[in-house]
This record gives C-alpha cells, structure tokens and sequence, in this order.
C-alpha cells in the first residue's frame, strides 16, 4: 500500500534520529570504552528488534527458523554488530565527531569499489568520478584542510574510521543473498552478535557496571542507531512510490549531525569539515544516479 506522506514522515523520523547518533557515541564514549558502548548498545537492540517482531508476530519465526539461518546469523553477526561497531566506536574515541561521522558516510563508495571483485560489477565513469570527488572530501576532513601536506590529525583515527566503511560494505555485499525478512535478520545478527561482545569483554576484563550517563547513552545508541530507526527507515521504502523520493532525505543526515555535534558535544565544526562533507555527499550524489550502483536499502 502506497502512502507518499507516511513514507516521508518515517523517512524524515529515521534521518532525525540517525543525524542524532554521533554526538551520542561521542558523549557515550566519555565514560565508556568503545567494547562497552557496543555491549550495552547491542544488548538494548536485540532487545528492541525482539519486542517490535512480538509485536508484528514474527517473533517465533526469528526463533524457529531452519539452522542455515543461525549459521548465517553467526557470520553476519560477527560483522555486524560486532566489528563494525568495535572499530566504528574506537574511530570516534580517537577523531572529533565532526571527523569520524563524514568518514564513515563514505561507506556508499566502499560498496562500489567492492562489488567490483566480489560480484563482479563493473564500475562507470560516473562512479570513478563519485570515488575521486568523495575522497578528495576524505583527505580534506583527515588533514583538516591541509590537503596538499597531507599531514593527518590521527593517522590511525582515520584508518579505523575508513576501515568500519570497509565491515559495513561486506556485510551488505554479503545480505545481497539473504532471503530472511530483514527485521529478522537483523534480529538474529544483532543476537550472536551480542554474544560475540559479550565474550570479547569478558576477556577483556570490560565487564563492570557502567556510570549510568554512559549507560543511557549506550541504551539511546542501541534504540536509535541499531534498532528502531532501521525499522522506521524499511516502513518508508515500503510506503514510498519509489525508493529515490525517500533515499535523497538520507543527503540531510550528515549535515543535521554537524549541528548536534556543535550544540551537543560542544565541537566548533572547522570550514575544512564543511569543504569535505560537501565533496562527499556531491560524490555520493554522483554516485546514486550513476550506471550500476549497487542500491541497499539501508542509508547507514
């Protein structure tokens, strides 16, 4: 059933409240390591992704499904939450918020460049051009306008911060071939992936009881980031008479999250982060209506 007004008021709900999720990892990790951020974040998606299948009765699916399901739910698992979120948190322990959150939005040109050897896509000249425009934003961010020094803040920020897109664009290459509904899906990943933080902190020696700041950072994080606004995000596609009049709101995203990030976290946003945002949303804007994206249904 097509509803063009609910699809934007979903979309618009989704886009809010992920714009909101950078200053929230950056205040979460002032108390929290980046293992226990996703612990507690992971925890309380499974735990909301649980109760929204209750509620639209698929939950019996999620837990009586065929076992090829869990041995896929295992592998996705281990990407998603569990190294995506491990490295994605230690990039923003490392880099401003206003750094690390333009890096990782350049996971949509990772995609592309990975879909090349992994399924065998060819790549146009329009998104050659989106891969050179977005990374010249990339060097621009890293170096904080210093492009032709190349001298970068954190090196390794950056790297992790880059690195996360590569997790991110794996695991979607990889959902290409899931046939699972994606509610459940993303339900049985986030709950082996659960498992998976969980053992890792246990031998980490990082589980503690929490300061209850981070606590309710990490409980936003994993209601906004990883679960409920994904939902929200699948209700709008569903709704909208084609994908593209609500895939542009995601262009918003990173430039209400500078905004939180100053009024929030307290960042003064320099001009070389507006300069590099812009050149990498024109990339990705290139990039969308380029020949052979390969289109995911989520923005994040």
């Amino acid at each position: 059933m097509v509803d063009q007004k609910k699809a934007y008021l979903f979309a618009l709900a989704a886009v809010l409240f992920w714009s909101t999720v950078a200053s929230a990892f950056k205040l979460s990790l002032r108390t929290l390591t980046p293992a226990e951020l996703l612990l507690y974040a992971g925890l309380t998606s499974t735990l909301v992704l649980g109760l929204i299948l209750l509620v639209q009765g698929k939950l019996g699916e999620a837990l009586t499904g065929p076992g090829k399901q869990y041995g896929r739910a295992l592998k996705l698992g281990l990407l998603n939450p569990f190294l995506y979120y491990l490295i994605l948190f230690k990039a923003y322990d490392l880099l401003p918020a206003q750094e690390a959150q333009p890096l990782n939005y350049t996971w949509a040109i990772t995609l592309t460049l990975l879909s090349i050897p992994l399924l065998k896509q060819k790549i146009s000249g329009k998104e050659i051009a989106a891969v050179v425009v977005s990374y010249v934003g990339v060097v621009v961010i890293s170096t904080r306008g210093a492009f032709f020094r190349l001298h970068f803040t954190n090196p390794f920020g950056v790297a992790l911060a880059l690195g996360s897109t590569v997790i991110w664009a794996l695991y979607w290459i990889y959902n290409t071939r899931d046939g699972r509904d994606p509610v459940v899906a993303l339900f049985q990943n986030f709950f082996f992936g659960a498992l998976f933080i969980l053992a890792y902190c246990a031998l980490t020696s990082q589980l503690r009881l929490p300061p209850y700041q981070g606590l309710l950072g990490a409980v936003y994080v994993g209601v906004f980031e990883m679960g409920i606004t994904y939902v929200l995000w699948l209700q709008a596609l569903r709704l909208s008479e084609n994908t593209a009049k609500v895939g542009n709101l995601i262009f918003l995203s990173p430039f209400l999250s500078l905004v939180f990030i100053h009024f929030l976290v307290g960042e003064t946003i320099y001009p070389s982060t507006y300069a590099g945002l812009l050149l990498i949303v024109a990339g990705l804007f290139i990039q969308r209506f380029g020949a052979g994206m390969l289109r995911r249904k989520s923005p994040r």
